[in-house]
């Protein structure tokens, strides 16, 4: 098993800036691709950006230039820098690890004001 807890979400003025943080615990390979997803509101969870034990990133195309994910292996902990925030990036974030399984934190709010 594998426990995720995410923390860094809150309200924020577009144009502003979050930081997400997510800590893995549990049986964590040392190989392993975390990542963060988000759900809008009436709307299906999507990918924001993943990265690998390795280092290598990937990105969807709504948030390049403006999200950087990256990682402390030593501490089995995964962030999320966000900047330029837009509304549209309103939604519930979640923490995901994947190695043969797949795990998901709870999840944190992240409210983009216009």
């Amino acid at each position: 098993q594998v426990q995720l807890v995410e923390s860094g979400g809150g309200l924020v003025q577009a144009g502003g800036s979050l930081r997400l943080s997510c800590a893995a615990s549990g049986n964590i390979f040392s190989i392993n691709v975390m990542g963060w997803y988000r759900q809008a509101p009436g709307k299906q969870r999507e990918l924001v950006a993943t990265i690998s034990s390795g280092g290598n990133g990937n990105y969807a195309d709504s948030v390049k230039g403006r999200f950087t994910i990256s990682r402390d292996n030593a501490k089995n902990t995964v962030y999320l820098q966000m900047n330029s925030l837009k509304p549209e990036d309103t939604g519930v974030y979640y923490c995901n690890y994947h190695w043969v399984q797949t795990y998901w934190g709870q999840g944190t709010q992240v409210t983009v004001s216009s």
